[in-house]
């Protein structure tokens, strides 16, 4: 392997005005644990079961959780070894096609930009459950602030935030379980509960295999945000060690955060129950759970650690928006001005950016019907399931270019097991869910166009990205003995 001589100590990177690496191995864990648990498992669970029974929602979320493990295992290697905050705009252009990582770059900060819009307006209606006459306007500008003012000041801001966010929705999942078990073996709340939830009607797999395919989409989306470890990786103290140990830990939060809580609301609550279709905090899963074992004020817990899951998601829109934006100015595919950096190692024109236009477009609902809103919120659906697709495919090209090149794999400091199976398995089944999104419009008399190109828009946008920047630039697929190994970055991230 070449030897590159290095003339950058930890005082150096620290006074030349780059990022900095002082995300902690206690922020990336919580990171990992936390960063996904929002409401679309908090209020999305019911639904599922409702409508593919228990049996069948907790099959779709373990499907989907494989997947989604593997697709943290090829992350884990390729951030391991190169530890950048552009990720996968960053490793697509690099072992796959520029054009690629020009697509996928913008594809996930509009993802997340919109996502940051709408985070702003979900906050305004869990607030309005404590104070209905209040204004929303208000309530968003306030919140906007806050999310603001922690990617501002530091990245250890956004760390410190994303930690003690990730800690309150982690405690309420593993004390939900444990309440859970207790009402299920008869411990707590009189008789046992045991399995008779999965005999009612046609449970455990209400709807048969078509409702259990269509849960698969929003297990999905439940399972969104789970790649920012791959950004914050390029902040982290030492990512060499702690990125893998954070990446360890992504079964366990699969298992127990998602697929066990599906199987104790389902075992609990009969998927019959009508309100289990409503998005109200009132009849949450969770929400109800609580109330059987007498805790009176049950939903305004729930609304609480709601809002926190709001929080959440807006804190980590700004943060990773910010760094995909700013490592993409630095590779010349955004405007110079995104890769200023102040003093603290903060970009802060990305920041403020992107700021503007996750405040814009949730303007935008508060004129005419929020048509345009609400379409921007439908393109973004399918982002998830793209840089997903791009993270498996980055992942198998790393691994062929880097062997093809006479490298040894035992010197990666961390390898993804079950290499080609886990990328293949996951590119080949997130594109199928892609693809197979709002199938249901295909299968009734009159097909609802609108609602397909809502539910597919995401798509051509991408692409329109893709191939014109291809043809513009004239881009070619990178040869697996062309492809670039950031060694420099990989050894710095070793420093001590």
């Amino acid at each position: 392997m070449q030897n590159t001589q290095l003339d950058l100590s930890p005082e150096t990177e620290q006074s030349s005005n780059k990022l900095q690496r002082k995300l902690k191995a206690r922020h990336l864990t919580m990171i990992s644990l936390g960063g996904a648990i929002g409401t679309g498992l908090f209020l999305g669970s019911g639904p599922a079961i409702h409508n593919a029974g228990p049996g069948g929602a907790f099959v779709a979320y373990t499907v989907i959780g494989i997947m989604v493990y593997f697709i943290m295992t090829s992350l884990g290697e390729l951030a391991t070894f190169m530890p950048v905050s552009g990720a996968f705009s960053t490793y697509a252009s690099r072992f796959i096609d520029p054009s690629l990582g020009f697509a996928l770059g913008w594809n996930y900060w509009y993802s997340w930009a919109m996502t940051l819009a709408a985070e702003l307006s979900a906050s305004t209606m869990v607030m309005k459950f404590w104070f209905p006459h209040s204004s929303s306007f208000l309530w968003s500008l306030l919140f906007l602030v806050v999310i603001f003012l922690l990617n501002y000041l530091s990245v250890r801001g956004y760390g410190e935030g994303e930690y003690w966010f990730s800690f309150i929705k982690v405690a309420t999942i593993i004390v939900f379980i444990f309440v859970g078990v207790l009402m299920i073996f008869g411990i707590m709340n009189g008789k046992p509960i045991g399995f008779k939830n999965f005999t009612v009607g046609d449970a455990p797999f209400a709807g048969g295999i078509m409702a259990t395919l269509g849960i698969f989409i929003a297990a999905g989306f439940s399972f969104q945000g789970t790649e920012i470890i791959g950004v914050a990786a390029g902040e982290s103290e030492d990512p060499v060690k702690n990125v893998p140990r954070a990446i360890r830990s992504t079964f366990w939060r699969i298992f127990l955060f998602y697929c066990l809580a599906i199987l104790v609301v389902g075992l609990i609550v009969p998927y019959t129950t009508s309100s289990l279709t409503s998005d109200s905090v009132m009849v949450s899963p969770f929400t109800m759970v609580f109330k059987k074992v007498g805790l009176a004020f049950a939903a305004s817990l729930m609304n609480a650690i709601i809002l926190t899951a709001v929080l959440s998601a807006g804190n980590s829109s700004l943060y990773v928006t910010s760094r995909m934006m700013y490592a993409m100015a630095k590779d010349g595919l955004a405007p110079r001005i995104f890769a200023k950096i102040n003093k603290r190692g903060v970009p802060v024109p990305a920041v403020i950016a992107t700021t503007i236009v996750g405040m814009l477009a949730f303007f935008a609902s508060y004129f005419g019907d929020g048509v345009v809103y609400i379409w921007l919120m439908n393109s973004v659906g399918v982002t998830g399931f793209i840089f997903w697709l791009g993270i498996a495919a980055s992942h198998y090209r790393f691994r062929k270019a880097y062997v093809a090149q006479g490298y040894s794999l035992s010197d990666l400091p961390y390898r993804s097991k079950w290499f080609p199976f886990g990328p293949i398995f996951a590119f080949a089944l997130c594109f199928i869910v892609l693809m197979a999104q709002n199938y249901q419009a295909f299968t009734s008399d009159h097909i609802d166009w609108g609602s397909v190109i809502a539910a597919y828009l995401g798509i051509p946008l991408f692409l329109v990205m893709w191939l014109g920047y291809k043809f513009i630039k004239k881009t070619k697929v990178v040869p697996l003995k062309e492809c670039v190994f950031d060694f420099d970055e990989h050894r710095k991230a070793t420093m001590k």
